[in-house]
């Protein structure tokens, strides 16, 4: 009667646990996410069904402008509002932070994208654990020993698991490389394209000046939308509908094989009054939202901007190829976020790594049970969580544009690196580079050297000898020189 008694217990036990499991897998989870002001999928404002899509999960949205008016939002106005969002996340994380990211362990992202697979696993294990249990306890210890497969098939199969896992890490993170380096290259090039047309101001004209930074400043944003769609939600539809605020972009077909009917264009909503579409007049703006590329279409309204540059003793032809060798970069840009955007780690490949995974990971408690007995369940829940997130934080950085990136706080960055020539008070942080107003020659004369000695051979000599006692006797006084 005990043993039987032993057993209904352990039965209840089980089924408590697979329900508690289940629960834990299909529940959302209960801390919110960060609130945007745009949705986390792509919607229409028609009676359509909206396209949902996962990887824009992740993604951070463009930050919403309050509005400015019937006409364009001031400069001045996106100016005192952006550099909120301007400051990119540079934390980096020592082992001094162990106890910040524990207290944190359940806000990890990783932990909500893996917590399926884990806790099926665990719940797995667990019930592997009590029904070994359950044998020895009922007198059929040769059952529960035939269960046991011991360590070594795992620890030979641990090795190869391990090598493509590695391997599509190494990949997805070269692939977040790559991304980051060719948004530096879009932000040095708007910051050089601004130097060249500040230079020559004089001859580009003040007026195709301001045209031009306008399009430069909307160039990284409408990038960002091309690879990252942000369109506005339903609510904000109605809001918009009927208003001449509303901006309706026509997206290009979507073909998901050879086999498949086209699916209709997607319509997207947005704002004129907010960034980038406030930076383009009417006139521009329209053409701009029929293109399917507008990253590129501004590319080419670029080039023609430079080549209508008159020749003068100054800006001759060597000046206008420049320019436009910096409107192909731009393009370079293009195709490159769209090769990275566009290329998935082959298919066979991750499908096999995961298969491999789930099947190593729920027959490793076979190989433990009967060395750990009941705490076979969190060991392998904890075994299951480090190589499932290995797996998924490869699969978060294998497309860098769906959040791993700060777009937008880059897109802020060229912004404000952009504009300084249209604007005020704010603008003229970089724009007094080109502008020697209140500055004298003789004001650089009166500066001197550190050892205000002139350029001398003495002088030189004394830098050297500071320079040796700086390095090589660093805890004496700096001013005991010889």
């Amino acid at each position: 009667m005990a043993q039987m008694s032993k057993i209904r217990q352990l039965s209840i036990t089980v089924a408590a646990l697979f329900a508690t499991g289940e629960a834990f897998t299909t529940q959302r989870t209960a801390r919110a996410r960060p609130s945007y002001s745009f949705p986390h999928h792509f919607v229409t404002c028609s009676d359509e069904i909206p396209i949902n899509l996962d990887r824009a999960i992740k993604a951070p949205p463009i930050p919403n402008f309050s509005p400015c008016g019937p006409s364009l939002c001031s400069v001045e106005t996106l100016d005192a509002e952006i550099d909120t969002f301007a400051d990119p996340n540079d934390k980096r994380y020592s082992a001094s932070d162990w106890l910040h990211n524990m207290k944190n362990f359940h806000n990890s992202s990783i932990l909500r994208d893996i917590k399926n697979p884990v806790s099926w696993i665990t719940a797995w294990s667990t019930l592997v654990s009590f029904v070994y249990k359950l044998l020895h306890m009922t007198g059929h210890g040769d059952l529960g020993s035939r269960m046991c497969l011991g360590s070594t098939p795992h620890s030979l199969i641990s090795s190869s698991i391990g090598l493509l896992l590695v391997f599509r890490t190494n990949s997805a993170y070269q692939k977040f490389r790559e991304g980051r380096k060719t948004w530096e290259k879009l932000s040095n090039t708007c910051r050089d394209i601004t130097r060249m047309i500040s230079v020559y101001e004089q001859n580009v004209g003040t007026a195709r000046k301001h045209r031009i930074q306008r399009l430069l400043a909307a160039f990284p944003y409408l990038l960002h939308h091309h690879i990252q769609p942000r369109c506005l939600d339903h609510s904000q539809c109605e809001e918009l509908r009927g208003s001449p605020h509303a901006l309706v972009l026509h997206e290009p077909y979507t073909i998901r094989n050879t086999h498949s009917k086209p699916s209709k264009a997607r319509e997207c909503w947005v704002d004129k009054r907010s960034l980038p579409w406030c930076l383009l007049p009417d006139s521009v703006l329209d053409k701009c939202a029929h293109s399917h590329n507008r990253p590129l279409w501004i590319s080419d309204r670029l080039s023609l901007e430079f080549t209508e540059i008159t020749y003068t003793e100054n800006f001759t032809s060597r000046e206008r190829l420049e320019l436009l060798k910096h409107a192909n970069k731009l393009s370079e840009c293009i195709g490159n976020c769209e090769r990275i955007h566009q290329t998935a780690v082959p298919l066979n490949y991750a499908r096999h790594a995961l298969r491999s995974l789930t099947l190593w990971s729920f027959t490793l408690p076979f190989g433990i049970v009967d060395k750990l007995g009941l705490l076979t369940g969190p060991v392998v829940g904890v075994v299951a969580w480090l190589m499932f997130g290995v797996y998924q934080i490869g699969h978060t950085i294998e497309d860098p544009f769906q959040g791993s990136l700060r777009l937008t706080d880059m897109c802020n960055s060229i912004y404000r690196d952009v504009m300084y020539g249209d604007r005020t008070q704010a603008g003229m942080r970089r724009e007094s580079a080109f502008r020697k107003d209140g500055e004298r020659e003789r004001d650089w004369e009166s500066v001197g050297d550190a050892f205000g000695l002139g350029w001398t051979m003495q002088a030189q000599k004394n830098m050297e000898v500071y320079n040796d006692k700086l390095v090589l006797a660093s805890t004496e006084p700096f001013g005991q020189l010889q």
